[in-house]
């Protein structure tokens, strides 16, 4: 086995890219991370907060990955420490985020579904994440929304009403998952936690991800000049993908 390389970063995305969505990783994958650790630096970047990281990939993941980007990296984790955090209310400042959170909730009550839920806007220190159908349906609730909105684009539709309202604020918007889209201050999608990682002085970035096209949260990352970008469908690709590129 050659000593790890020090000098290549792989980021992983977490749902779709490291374990299917919204579920806990397989130990298959948790133990290709470890062995893949032994070859390269290795980081997950997801939109969610760490709890919700740490639902899927462990309690442990701080420990067992070199570095944590929970909320894109606004809630930055580095050899098991906590590195730094942002504050979206600080940011924007409470009369912008009242007023979007009126619109939104506003908007909501207009729309009707086979089924709604609770927490229709989760406030998380990097951004605020809204769904239509509320985050805690179960998981029968989340299937069925999903193939509503590629039918109906209930959130495309939502997104592009937003940035009509708030347009000049310094927002963005990128849709994710199954069941929400973020919100977040300009440049604080998944790039931002390149920003940090760049005082380690990689020469090489990684990037893998499943929602690379324009308007998917992994877009930005993936197609940013710092990193090279690998799209793939599922866990199982990613690791076939990085069998390929650190083992053969």
């Amino acid at each position: 086995m050659s000593d790890t390389d020090t000098t290549t970063l792989c980021l992983f995305d977490v749902d779709g890219t490291l374990t299917a969505a919204r579920q806990v990783v397989t130990p298959e994958m948790s133990t290709f991370l470890q062995k893949l650790k032994t070859r390269v630096r290795v980081g997950v970047v997801g939109g969610s907060d760490l709890s919700k990281i740490q639902e899927q990939l462990g309690n442990d993941v701080i420990q067992k990955v070199d570095y944590v980007f929970a909320e894109n990296g606004l809630v930055a984790y580095k050899d098991g420490t906590l590195l730094s955090v942002q504050s979206i209310q600080a940011h924007m400042g409470e009369e912008l985020l009242q007023n979007f959170i009126n619109f939104c909730l506003n908007y909501m009550s207009r729309i009707k579904l086979p089924r709604k839920r609770g927490t229709f806007i989760e406030f998380r220190n990097g951004m605020l994440n809204v769904s239509p159908i509320g985050r805690s349906c179960s998981l029968e609730e989340r299937k069925e929304f999903y193939e509503l909105d590629q039918k109906e684009k209930i959130r495309e539709k939502f997104v592009s009403v937003l940035k009509e309202e708030f347009k000049g604020k310094g927002l963005s918007f990128s849709i994710g998952g199954q069941i929400s889209f973020d919100v977040f201050p300009d440049g604080w999608d998944k790039r931002y936690c390149l920003g940090i990682v760049e005082k380690d002085s990689y020469s090489t970035i990684h990037f893998f991800g499943d929602k690379t096209k324009p308007g998917g949260n992994d877009y930005e990352i993936y197609s940013d000049p710092r990193t090279v970008g690998h799209e793939v469908s599922s866990p199982e690709e990613t690791l076939q993908l990085c069998q390929q590129l650190f083992f053969s």
